[in-house]
């Protein structure tokens, strides 16, 4: 498959602008209303932004806060905008436009650009099944964020069927009495969330298994099950050696071949990456090697501020936040959405920004509801929360309530750079693939707010 772009001239007629680009990624969708809102000024300052000003609203260097307090004076934050979703203007032209974005450039020369045809589905699709009732869980308040679907249930319980035996039976993840973990990290609700256009389960499989591959890793490497910062880069180097293969000499080869199946983070490591492979072009697998490098360098800055037990300031920690994130997912949706991205539109600088720009929010997503479940956990593990806490001397609440501030701006810039692009660039691959991750970054805030068996909010409101 070629890295260039297709050389027909794109259609232009289809070029949404930034708002009804944006209106057209995010539906409404109903969720159980929100929690009571904070009562206090501490809790309400600049804790979102309105939809109607999304756009107008994420310039870097804007206070959320004034944006906020500008646009609806004397409403809660949390009670206007914490579920809010935007009306999709012009819903008829833009959805008529968007459908044939998402499915795929036609006519002559685009046809390389699918990658659907490799596959052929173990398990169609059935009939779509009655709308599944509304996960619990509750939002954080005055988080910005959009609501998702209930994801297909009939995906689900066969994502989460395949996962498993594809953990216990191929790579033999985990011991027995580690089960439960592995049933209540409910991945399958979370990629099948997180990637609404793939074509079939076997292509939500790809994202599946690299998820829970990169959570092995995390797990056993660094944190829950045995996981240190002594010794962490010589653990990470070996384990990335499943993903890039080790080139030498043939006495040595054996050696390395069979150090991938000595323990269970090489073993998914391996599998994973080579279903992968199998699907993905040259471009895309090479793509993903180099988001992990990025990811194990992440580790690395944090193992080393443990190690000497420092706490980096706020810019610092959100630096490594942009390494040690969740980048390598979205940036595989279009593998998983069977088509690709070229290679030369992906490295532009503004699609880097916006991948960049998803990954740090996502994270930050991550850091707010999981604060309570690693102030729990034994030693002190660095959050977003926490650092500020320190850096800033706020108490915990307010230093909580500044993280959220910070989680909103790099949302809104994140959807205000995708429309941008989307503008400046509007060939079908680029529409689509910013859709897909727009899709990735509100899956993955879906299955952080719906998974209370890993996490519960602070009682700060």
């Amino acid at each position: 498959m070629p890295d260039a772009p297709t050389t027909s001239a794109p259609d232009r007629q289809i070029t949404p602008t930034a708002r009804h680009f944006l209106a057209a990624l995010h539906p409404p969708v109903t969720i159980p209303g929100p929690p009571t809102p904070p009562t206090s000024a501490a809790a309400t300052a600049g804790l979102g932004a309105p939809d109607t000003a999304a756009v107008e609203s994420a310039v870097p260097g804007t206070s959320v806060a004034a944006a906020v307090g500008s646009a609806v004076p004397g409403t809660s934050v949390a009670a206007a905008f914490g579920s809010a979703v935007p009306d999709a203007p012009d819903a008829a032209g833009v959805g008529s436009a968007l459908q044939r974005i998402l499915r795929g450039p036609t006519g002559p020369g685009t046809s390389s650009l699918s990658l659907a045809g490799r596959y052929t589905p173990t398990v169609p699709d059935p009939v779509p099944p009655d709308p599944a009732e509304p996960a619990a869980g509750q939002a954080v308040p005055g988080l910005y964020y959009h609501p998702v679907p209930e994801p297909n249930p009939v995906r689900v319980e066969e994502v989460s069927r395949r996962i498993k035996a594809w953990a216990e039976d191929e790579v033999q993840l985990y011991p027995e009495e580690w089960e439960g973990q592995f049933d209540g990290f409910s991945v399958g609700r979370y990629m099948v969330a997180c990637h609404p256009d793939a074509p079939t389960v076997d292509h939500l499989m790809l994202a599946t298994r690299l998820m829970v591959a990169e959570n092995a890793v995390d797990d056993c490497y660094c944190e829950d099950h045995g996981g240190s910062p002594v010794g962490l880069g010589g653990r990470l180097l070996l384990a990335h050696t499943a993903l890039d293969h080790f080139h030498t000499t043939a006495q040595y080869t054996p050696a390395w071949h069979e150090s991938l199946t000595s323990d269970a983070p090489r073993r998914a490591y391996r599998s994973a990456m080579d279903y992968f492979v199998r699907a993905a072009t040259d471009s895309q697998a090479d793509r993903f090697r180099h988001d992990m490098a990025r990811l194990h360098m992440g580790y690395l800055a944090e193992a080393a501020w443990a190690q000497t037990e420092h706490v980096p300031e706020v810019w610092e920690y959100l630096a490594m936040r942009q390494f040690n994130n969740f980048r390598p997912c979205p940036t595989i949706t279009d593998t998983v959405g069977g088509y690709e991205l070229p290679a030369d539109l992906h490295a532009r600088p503004d699609m880097q920004r916006v991948i960049a720009l998803a990954g740090n929010a996502t994270t930050i997503v991550n850091d707010l509801y999981s604060y309570t479940k690693e102030l729990n956990s034994p030693g002190r593990h660095l959050n977003l929360p926490v650092v500020i806490a320190e850096r800033e001397q706020l108490s915990e609440r307010d230093a909580y309530l500044k993280a959220v501030e910070v989680h909103n701006e790099l949302q809104h810039a994140f959807e205000a750079a995708a429309a941008d692009l989307a503008e400046a660039c509007p060939l079908p691959s680029v529409l689509r693939f910013l859709k897909g991750v727009a899709a990735w970054v509100d899956g993955n805030h879906d299955w952080h707010r719906t998974n209370t068996y890993r996490y519960t909010l602070p009682d700060f409101w």
